[in-house]
């Protein structure tokens, strides 16, 4: 390993090659396998309700229960991902989900579905931290907002080919199948990351050159909570930390209110027909994959054409990306045809979406380079603590007032609020400001 640490003559014999990036590929599909199994519940509901005598409000506590359990254990996946390593908590993480996948479609009654839904969250809740420290070690700080816009685009990518794949899966062999088939390619797809998978120091195929690369832009490593510059409870006293909890709530507000609402908004309002849905609902989704890459992208340029440093150029994108979902989804009661409704929601899911992919970038900005996962997990408890909040506090105005006016014009103010936290509190890396002073 020691002749990868700094490129020498001899590299003038390597051509570096960007075998970094087909990480991502590991971390894209591991993501739209995690989304493909939050979608089920939704895709298989009408045949639960049908078979097991459900009501929709015990589908909507299914949910409920998902939501809260994966906020509260973002705490401790992090610290557990920081402390035994990426690649054990993401490949045990996704077994355990998927098992509880499988599960899901053995049992019959309400108080099953709900153990296994706890089960799939506890699961569930190491993948996004875990992708961001294998980003943290396979990228320089540059390319990090690029790179994390295309594996968090899975996030995305899930929702838009979710009922098509999954509705034609229920069709052919009933509900309980999707559980049992996703829950099947999950555990294969562990098993091969865990056998497959490497850190940039073990990997046998990194050039020196392309290591050197990435070491140089404070990457190469992934480094344990034994070398952490402080203790994991301090992260709470840092400033730039409670400015990225309050930030994401604002940004995760919105996006669960699109994540719930967005089809039925379409029907209710300009009841188009189920067929007309399927794609009507589908285009926002993608726009916000292509938005949120293209936004990691043009911070990877800002920085390339020194226009800010790596952190700025994040924080930039996050500030314009919250202000333009804001803006989206404050006009989106004052337009009347669907085709402007499904461009402003197009245009919002996509600014949203360079929020969150830019705010996952950033994390290994602030935290130190043991801290990555823990930091990214506190993050997202903050964003589903909100998120858990929001249907919920829609679906009552939509209820109230008949009308979803409220719902986003609320929700558009709060993701707006985004900008002022990332950019006023978010400011400083953990450990090297006065806001954070080392402990022994």
């Amino acid at each position: 390993m020691g002749d990868k640490l700094v490129a020498t003559a001899s590299t003038a014999e390597t051509t570096r090659v960007n075998f970094r990036w087909r990480v991502l590929i590991w971390l894209l599909f591991g993501g739209i396998i995690n989304y493909l199994d939050r979608a089920n519940l939704a895709i298989a509901a009408p045949g639960m309700i049908h078979d097991l005598g459900l009501t929709r409000t015990q589908i909507g506590l299914l949910g409920t229960v998902f939501a809260w359990t994966y906020a509260v254990m973002q705490l401790p996946a992090g610290w557990i991902i920081d402390r035994f390593g990426a690649k054990r908590a993401y490949a045990v993480g996704m077994i355990w989900w998927s098992v509880a996948t499988m599960l899901t479609g053995v049992v019959g009654s309400i108080s099953g579905l709900i153990v296994m839904r706890v089960l799939l969250a506890v699961g569930e809740a190491p993948c996004w931290p875990t992708s961001a420290k294998i980003t943290a070690a396979w990228f320089p700080a540059k390319e990090r907002g690029f790179a994390t816009g295309i594996w968090d685009s899975s996030s995305k990518w899930g929702p838009a080919l979710a009922p098509a794949v999954l509705v034609a899966l229920m069709i052919a062999f009933g509900w309980r199948s999707l559980f049992h088939v996703t829950g099947a390619i999950g555990i294969v797809f562990a098993v091969l990351f865990l056998f497959l998978y490497r850190n940039p120091a073990q990997s046998k195929r990194l050039t020196r050159e392309e290591f050197a690369y990435i070491e140089a832009g404070g990457g190469a490593h992934e480094h344990s909570l034994a070398s952490a510059p402080i203790r994991w409870r301090a992260l709470f006293a840092a400033r730039s930390v409670w400015g990225m909890i309050f930030g994401y709530f604002c940004a995760i507000w919105l996006w669960n209110i699109f994540l719930v609402f967005l089809p039925l908004y379409l029907l209710d309002r300009f009841h188009i027909s189920f067929a007309q849905l399927g794609i009507y609902a589908s285009v926002p989704w993608f726009g916000g994959a292509v938005g949120e890459i293209a936004a990691g992208w043009i911070a990877k340029k800002l920085v390339d054409h020194r226009v800010a440093s790596p952190m700025v150029a994040k924080r930039m994108l996050i500030v314009a990306g919250s202000l333009g979902a804001a803006v989206c989804a404050i006009a989106l009661p004052f337009v009347s045809t669907i085709d402007a409704t499904v461009a402003l929601m197009t245009a919002g899911l996509a600014c949203i979406a360079a929020t969150i992919g830019n705010a996952w970038a950033l994390a290994s900005d602030i935290a130190p380079s043991s801290m990555v996962a823990s930091v990214s997990a506190i993050q997202n408890f903050g964003g589903y603590f909100g998120g858990a909040f929001s249907p919920v506090v829609a679906g009552l105005i939509v209820d109230r007032t008949g009308s979803y006016s409220l719902a986003f014009m609320i929700g558009g103010a709060i993701a707006g609020c985004a900008a002022l936290f990332y950019w006023f509190m978010a400011r400083h890396p953990v450990g090297q400001s006065a806001e954070s002073p080392r402990v022994a």
